[in-house]
């Protein structure tokens, strides 16, 4: 299964390539990666006929239990099925449905396949916060694909629409899944579904949590307003998504749940009412619609109530008919759906009032559409009566829900009806449909599924046998699926529902008047954008109102609360009653006397420079205390920071004034004086009282042993951030990654990639005055700005730096340094280069971008953690390779190494970030600005 899924990454990686060389025809070797899943569902046809599993574990997170756990089941299996198999045609129909000139063919091959690839996470999961990863995963790709259209407005809103409903569904089952796994004790749910969970409100509100996405996710009422919107994707993309995979993750979600949570207190009641009122409502919404696709789409909906009512029911006999309406609608619903695709590409439209004549135009196209809207409507001996009759005879002893059903497919065999009418009849006034060609790769997509269709209802009885194991686990199974059960209840019903659909569509004419009143007073589509509009207009209420432009005001608000919150829980606390030992060490009160000082002078500094060095001070003193309490590395690393602070300042103050403002007023001082001091005291105490909380063994006391066990080094501070805890890092690394890309976008008013700024000097290396250029960049500076002195100590020091740089990197293991500290190093390196030389000389020491370094580093760290679980560890894990080498001796590699790297590289492409915008960037500006006063001197031509 793990192969399956790295087989679909690397397709969706390769499709943009493949595009580019090859346009549409791409999407067939692209067909390849779900066909590649269909054939292997079918290879495990045997080893789940019976009721068994194919069982696939990985190790993950180890300290939280936590593995990648895959399991195929009955269900499961049919699911794969139609996310290959319906996959693979779909990408064979794209091939031909799109021209060589489409835009973003190339993103919709990538996301297509990596959809499929979403897909079968979200089916093979056997741990819950596993399948809300897959769960996720399809929801951000279903957004891509919707809005694949990105010129229009309606294909913006609908993706938009889209993601907003599913993802506020998907937050609240992912709260479901947490309580119902603290409610068990595991996320199993191959473990949950073998032990009595105990009941109660607990339960009850982890199961309303998890039906809510369930819900949202299948279009059921109340969230039904954004699949009808959602018909703004192209054609292929509602086959897929909207007929065979997105929305039946919710069906699907049901169905997994249903053997263990039917019997919890509200689970019948909303699936049933929901399902019922769902398929009823969007039935009746079906039959006025105009555009086929929008009919499909209603039909979709009424469809997908009926699949939630009937899996969602917990009973033997309506799980297996559940399954077999699951496979059937798959089949003919995708199949329509590239009919309608077809008639769209090849007419032009897709209202049936503007067509006419189309089955004299393609007898094939016709016949297709007739197989797959008989089989939706119920007409043996397609599949899709065998599982209607299924449907009507598990709930012959639930009258007010069989009358419901029937009811809504009475509705479905209407809208059939009328689907077919309006695409393939004669129409008086209308002018035919020009004939033309159909390719067939467009052709023998839906004629595949159609034919499955009436394929599989004379072989009811292999679905039978195949589907029955689901269907076991909740009881014994009365009913069969056959094509034949003999004068039942369910065949009067069904020959009941097709005769009431018939004469509801043969009084159409009659009834259109009756269609147009009857419809609610406010749409689902009208209810959510009240209700979005709603919200934006609380936001600009409320960011109005808090947010006033002023920076003191707002830190203000943020320290109060802090002093009043978590300070007035910490009083009960009483955090002053620990004996705490004031110093260990003598100089350790005179390096706190001298932070205070600088503290208290920094607040009543009135020139910017003084308060930035001021602060600075306290930096340098909180590193002076890691020193005395014998952490050097944190020591080095504070230092460092420090230093690389006090540098942004500098570059920050060149745009700001001298002085701070008169304001604020004497008495405001003293305010601001009192919120700093309470806050300072209650971050103290609040670090006091956790501390003192304290009850289980500490768990870094186990660090120096895991360091060398585990980690194969001796720093304790770096093996911690490269191995123990990697993870973190690499959280800290992303958000590094996101502070550098946005301080440049506040900065650059063009591309950061755009060409690097020519030096208006030559590459002599003698100045025109005869004096040795030793910084390239240096003639560029006006001579009051220069400094020889420092060009010349910059040239000696800072290959040196670098090197030290690279020291701290290797030595980092085992002594003080790592990844972190040599960025930073390199970093300052980069900084005295810039303020020596200028703009242009930073260019020479770094001619590649900000952007590709952080890139790198990023991708490199992340990689190293791939490449552990490839080889069969858990991600991040650290190994040893001892090897000898000529002339050098026995060579020890640790593999976190590269990890560091990565961090190595971040660091200083962050650095080199700052350095640019606040540095490179605002100097363009000023010379934009005040070119006779810049400080830079540049030539016209470099200034324009």
């Amino acid at each position: 299964m793990l192969v399956l899924l790295i087989l679909h990454l690397v397709a969706a990686l390769a499709a943009p390539l493949l595009v580019r060389w090859w346009g549409p025809r791409a999407c067939y070797p692209l067909a390849l990666a779900p066909a590649a899943a269909f054939c292997w569902a079918v290879a495990r046809t045997p080893a789940v006929a019976h009721g068994g599993a194919v069982v696939e574990t990985y190790p993950w997170i180890r300290q939280l239990g936590l593995d990648i756990a895959f399991r195929l089941t009955t269900l499961s299996w049919l699911m794969t099925l139609l996310i290959g198999g319906v996959g693979a045609l779909v990408l064979v129909y794209s091939a031909r449905y799109f021209s060589a000139g489409s835009t973003g063919l190339a993103r919709f091959a990538a996301v297509l396949v990596a959809f499929a690839g979403a897909m079968l996470v979200l089916v093979f999961a056997d741990d819950l916060l596993l399948l809300y990863v897959g769960w996720e995963l399809t929801t951000i790709f279903s957004y891509l694909l919707i809005g694949h259209s990105t010129e229009r407005r309606s294909s913006r809103w609908a993706a938009a629409q889209a993601l907003t409903v599913t993802t506020l569904g998907g937050l609240a089952m992912l709260v479901g899944f947490i309580m119902l796994g603290e409610h068990a004790g595991t996320y199993r749910w191959s473990e949950i579904s073998a032990q009595s969970l105990p009941g109660g409100g607990y339960l009850v509100g982890a199961v309303l949590l998890i039906l809510a996405g369930a819900l949202s996710k299948s279009a059921v009422l109340p969230f039904s307003s954004w699949l009808p919107v959602a018909m703004a994707a192209p054609t292929p993309v509602s086959a897929y998504l909207h007929a065979a995979a997105m929305v039946k993750a919710g069906v699907y979600l049901v169905g997994l749940l249903a053997p263990v949570l039917a019997t919890v207190g509200p689970w019948r009641p909303v699936v049933q009412v929901a399902g019922v009122a769902t398929m009823l409502l969007g039935g009746w919404a079906a039959l006025r619609q105009t555009d086929l696709k929008l009919l499909l789409a209603y039909g979709t909906v009424s469809q997908l109530g009926l699949l939630v009512a009937v899996t969602g029911s917990g009973t033997p006999d309506a799980a297996l008919a559940g399954t077999a309406m699951l496979l059937a609608h798959a089949l003919f619903k995708a199949a329509l759906f590239l009919v309608v695709g077809i008639i769209d590409h090849s007419a032009g439209t897709r209202d049936l009032r503007e067509l006419s004549g189309l089955r004299h135009w393609s007898r094939p196209l016709f016949v297709v559409a007739v197989l797959a809207a008989a089989s939706m409507a119920g007409v043996p001996p397609l599949v899709g009566f065998v599982a209607k009759e299924a449907v009507f005879g598990a709930f012959t002893d639930q009258p007010v829900l069989l009358a419901g059903l029937v009811a809504g497919t009475v509705l479905t065999v209407a809208y059939s009806a009328r689907f077919l009418w309006g695409a393939f009849a004669d129409r008086p006034g209308v002018a035919p449909v020009p004939p033309g060609s159909i390719a067939a790769s467009l052709l023998v997509p839906p004629a595949v599924l159609a034919g499955a269709g009436l394929l599989a209802g004379p072989a009811a009885s292999v679905l039978d046998h195949l589907l029955r194991p689901y269907a076991d686990l909740l009881g014994g199974v009365d009913a069969h699926l056959a094509l034949w059960a003999g004068p039942t209840p369910a065949l009067g019903l069904s020959v009941l529902a097709l005769v009431g659909g018939g004469l509801l569509f043969a009084v159409r004419g009659p009834l259109a008047p009756v269609l147009t009143r009857l419809r609610s007073p406010v749409g689902g589509n009208q209810g959510y954008e009240w209700v979005i509009g709603r919200f934006d207009r609380l936001a600009i209420d409320v960011t109005g109102a808090t947010q006033r432009g002023s920076l003191p005001q707002y830190l203000g608000i943020i320290l109060v609360t802090l002093v009043l919150v978590p300070g007035t829980a910490m009083l009960s606390a009483s955090p002053w009653r620990a004996r705490i030992p004031l110093w260990d060490s003598p100089l350790q009160p005179v390096v706190v006397l001298v932070i205070t000082v600088a503290a208290v002078l920094a607040v009543g500094a009135r020139r910017r420079l003084t308060a930035m060095l001021l602060v600075g001070m306290t930096g340098y003193g909180t590193a002076m205390l890691f020193v005395l309490h014998g952490a050097p590395d944190l020591a080095l690393t504070q230092f460092l920071v420090e230093t690389s602070t006090i540098a942004v300042f500098v570059l920050v103050l060149r745009r700001l004034p001298e002085r701070f403002s008169a304001r604020p007023l004497r008495r405001t001082r003293w305010v601001r004086r009192a919120i700093g001091v309470g806050a300072g005291v209650v971050a103290a105490g609040l670090a006091l009282t956790a501390v003192g909380a304290r009850r289980a063994p500490d768990i870094s006391a186990a660090f120096p042993d895991l360091a060398v066990a585990q980690g194969y080094g001796r720093n304790v501070v770096n093996v911690t951030l490269v191995d123990i805890r990697a993870w973190d890092t690499m959280g800290e690394l992303a958000v590094l990654v996101v502070a550098a890309t946005g301080v440049a976008s506040l900065i650059f008013e063009r591309s950061r990639t755009g060409p690097r700024p020519r030096r208006p000097e030559s590459d002599q290396r003698v100045g025109a005055r005869g004096r040795p250029v030793w910084l390239r960049g240096g003639p560029t500076l006006y001579e009051e700005r220069r400094s020889i002195v420092l060009e010349v100590v910059i040239r000696l020091i800072f290959h040196t730096v670098v090197l030290f740089s690279l020291f701290l990197l290797f030595s980092g293991h085992n002594a003080p340094g790592g990844g972190f500290a040599g960025g930073l190093v390199a970093g300052l390196a980069l900084v005295v280069r810039y303020l020596a030389g200028g703009r242009y000389e930073l260019t020479e020491a770094a001619p590649i971008g900000a952007g590709a370094i952080l890139g790198a580093g990023l991708a490199l760290s992340v990689g190293t953690g791939v490449v552990a679980l490839l080889i069969g560890g858990s991600v991040l894990e650290s190994a040893k390779v001892d090897q000898a080498l000529p002339l050098i001796g026995d060579a020890h590699l640790v593999t976190s190494l590269f990890f560091d790297i990565g961090v190595y590289l971040v660091v200083i492409g962050l650095v080199l970030d700052i350095l640019r915008s606040l540095g490179a960037e605002v100097d363009r500006h000023i010379e934009a600005t005040a070119p006779a006063t810049g400080g830079l001197a540049v030539d016209k031509g470099d200034r324009a």
